[in-house]
């Protein structure tokens, strides 16, 4: 909001030839000043609130990714998943700091990188204060943690932290920079030269969070191999099911209550206005936030249902775990185009990210590829049909509200607006999974040759809790292994 100054020479004509005009139209304009400046002053303060509460909202959703995942593995790995996810927000936070947010939204630069703002020199700055750095920076953090995921079990400690690091201060803040910043060269927030005419609208990140975290969650377990048992001689899969259902969906709840900080939340501000409405009354984007909140609701309400009735055809089973998968991949995918998409589409977007998850999951089974949290499929394939989604439903009239500025700006295909955003989009989506696999294969390929990735095969029969945390999760599974151990020992004596 600009701030608008009144000058006494601009009134005194007004107040003609009155006893102490002078004097009055100073007074008047001291007034309108400071009335002027509490505005301004409201509207930083709302708007920083707003976004500082959408920041603890997303990082909310590492205590859901905790619980996610600790119900996702057995019980003899708990306690390290759940101490790779504590790492990820708290390496994260250390290396997004020096490096990561600088090279991310360290403007003005090139379009590839950033190069201001190391260490948050110089901040608050005119085009950001803190809560942003917070904000971006739980979004960094999310994507470390999908990573985190798509390698549990096998992986040595070691490996975690160099991923983490590398990932959350370097990876990721590239992508983030190209997508978001107004300096990027797919930016949709540019001024000029966008790409294809349009830029890449990304809106939360179904690619520039999603995508990137499942990339580089693919090569490590990938490179590292499946767990043991979990594929027969015959190459047929065994199911290892987690220990904890109810973890599984507490977590999910834990991260669809931060979700509305993850996509709302990207507005960034909320005191802006758009104008009227067809209908005569005033809106603007505390309009559109709320639209977009609901647009997340439908796309993950409807990818549930359809996971619960299309598991069932598949396996004949009602599995609250599966529907779980579906909802967050419902997520994933409405995440690029929360924005600038009507509800009703919204509900599409969930439902055939449901069938991409379902068919990403037989995939990887055929391929003998392990993921014990589905991490890959489902960041990665809902996020990969969020995209698409986005410039195939876009509508014109959001498209305009949330990236003014170019009238003739391409929207989605579907909704008559041309192929140049899907053009666009389809580029972003190559940019990703090529620079990922460049940098991240190469950092879990190097941690393999050294022998720093897996762990050893006693070591996974006995569970990584015990081998490397001092012991298991809980006490009754502890003693429940002591005894089997005793058994071992009396059996060969």
């Amino acid at each position: 909001m600009a701030s608008h100054t009144c000058s006494s020479l601009d009134l005194h004509p007004l107040l003609g030839a009155a006893t102490n005009a002078t004097a009055a139209a100073e007074y008047i304009c001291a007034r309108f000043d400071a009335i002027s400046t509490k505005f301004v002053d409201t509207t930083y303060a709302v708007d920083n609130t707003f976004l500082l509460f959408s920041a603890y909202l997303v990082f909310a959703m590492q205590l859901g990714f905790a619980m996610l995942c600790a119900g996702s593995v057995r019980a003899k790995n708990t306690m390290n998943i759940m101490l790779t996810n504590v790492l990820d927000a708290a390496i994260g936070g250390i290396f997004f700091y020096i490096f990561g947010f600088a090279l991310a939204f360290g403007t003005p630069s090139n379009g590839f990188i950033g190069k201001h703002f190391f260490g948050l020199s110089q901040f608050p700055s005119p085009s950001f204060d803190y809560g942003c750095f917070l904000y971006q920076w739980t979004f960094a953090i999310a994507a470390a943690g999908i990573t985190s995921g798509s390698i549990a079990e096998r992986t040595q400690f070691v490996a975690y932290l160099i991923y983490s690091l590398f990932l959350t201060g370097f990876v990721y803040p590239v992508v983030a920079h190209w997508f978001w910043c107004s300096d990027g060269w797919g930016s949709a927030a540019k001024v000029e030269n966008l790409l294809f005419g349009s830029g890449v609208i990304d809106f939360a990140g179904s690619g520039v969070v999603h995508l990137v975290g499942a990339v580089a969650g693919f090569w490590g377990a990938f490179i590292e191999g499946p767990r043991m048992g979990r594929f027969d001689h015959a190459g047929k899969a065994v199911p290892m099911r987690g220990h904890s259902g109810t973890l599984v969906v507490l977590g999910t709840f834990l991260l669809w209550f931060g979700w509305y900080g993850f996509n709302p939340g990207s507005f960034l501000n909320i005191l802006k206005a758009y104008g009227e409405s067809g209908s005569g009354s005033y809106y603007g984007q505390w309009s559109a936030i709320g639209r977009t909140a609901v647009t997340t609701t439908l796309a993950g309400c409807s990818a549930a249902l359809t996971t619960l009735f299309g598991k069932r055809l598949q396996t004949g089973h009602w599995n609250a775990v599966d529907v779980c998968n579906g909802l967050l991949g419902g997520f994933a995918a409405i995440t690029s185009g929360c924005s600038v998409v009507d509800p009703w589409a919204a509900t599409i977007c969930g439902f055939v990210a449901a069938w991409v998850l379902i068919g990403c999951n037989l995939v990887a089974e055929k391929f003998r590829y392990d993921d014990p949290l589905e991490a890959t499929q489902l960041h990665g394939g809902c996020g990969t049909w969020g995209i698409f989604f986005t410039a195939l439903f876009a509508k014109k009239q959001y498209v305009n509200e949330v990236y003014p500025g170019l009238p003739d700006r391409p929207y989605g295909l579907f909704m008559g607006g041309g192929g140049k955003l899907l053009a666009a989009h389809l580029v972003q989506i190559l940019a990703i999974i090529s620079w990922v696999s460049a940098t991240m294969g190469m950092v879990f390929f190097v941690l393999h040759k050294l022998n720093l990735l897996r762990i050893s095969s006693d070591e996974e029969m006995a569970g990584l809790d015990l081998t490397s945390h001092g012991g298991l999760a809980y006490e009754d599974h502890e003693r429940v292994h002591h005894d089997s151990q005793k058994r071992e020992v009396v059996a060969s004596v």
